[in-house]
């Protein structure tokens, strides 16, 4: 990893260590409508985590590696709690690095909301708590963070968790085929294959799924379609 790169991931870091035990490191809590998973289409309250350990070749959030506030646990509850819809997403940045993500997910899991959690892949996913649901982002060759993966964390999923595979090219496409049959995911955790964002075309992915016949869902970025691509809060 070039010395620059690991000064750029590394400083962001330091942010986190410095926190109080009460507080999370929050780049912003927004509603808006989950635009992937299976949950895609429903309304969800949205919390943004500041500081990613990766850098994926693709990432539509790098705002999130540097930006992001101090802000104490009752207030981030308080906040998600406000809106008037029964879903949460903690994402990042990268979430699992929040000390306090486990105890965020408790208490959102005790009001009555469902949870879910979109991690990059690179730790264990094993201190989520019960009853919050996992997206595990399984990075590819294209994305760069190939390296990165936790691979264990295959054997950590549970029930209503899935696995997703962002896909820059056929390369990636045959890499992520092979380790779903591999591993036979689809007998443990629902599986969404995504294009990129124009780097592979839809309709092709969505030909290679149909040829090989894998149990695997298409998950495009709603988002995406419904505003501007770059429009932040939504």
């Amino acid at each position: 990893m070039p010395q620059q790169d690991t000064a750029d991931r590394l400083k962001p870091l330091e942010k986190l260590r410095g926190l109080e035990d009460t507080h999370m490191l929050i780049n912003e809590v927004y509603l808006s409508v989950q635009g992937e998973s299976t949950h895609a289409g429903r309304p969800c309250v949205f919390v943004r985590t500041a500081v990613c350990n990766q850098r994926c070749s693709y990432c539509d959030t790098a705002y999130a590696f540097t930006q992001g506030e101090p802000v104490a646990l009752d207030e981030v509850v308080s906040k998600s709690l406000s809106f008037n819809t029964e879903l949460v997403e903690i994402t990042g940045g990268e979430p699992l690095l929040q000390p306090l993500l486990p105890e965020l997910c408790k208490r959102l899991l005790a009001a009555g909301r469902e949870v879910l959690i979109e991690t990059g892949g690179s730790h264990d996913i094993s201190v989520v708590p019960e009853g919050a649901r996992v997206i595990l982002d399984i990075k590819t060759p294209g994305s760069g963070e190939e390296a990165a993966n936790d691979y264990a964390n295959l054997q950590r999923l549970r029930k209503g968790d899935e696995v997703k595979f962002v896909l820059t090219s056929r390369e990636d496409y045959e890499w992520a085929r092979e380790l779903v049959k591999r591993e036979n995911l689809p007998g443990r955790a629902t599986v969404l294959f995504s294009p990129a964002f124009r780097r592979i075309e839809s309709r092709d992915l969505a030909a290679w799924l149909l040829e090989d016949g894998l149990e695997a869902r298409l998950n495009l970025q709603l988002h995406k379609y419904i505003w501007d691509p770059t429009k932040r809060g939504v």
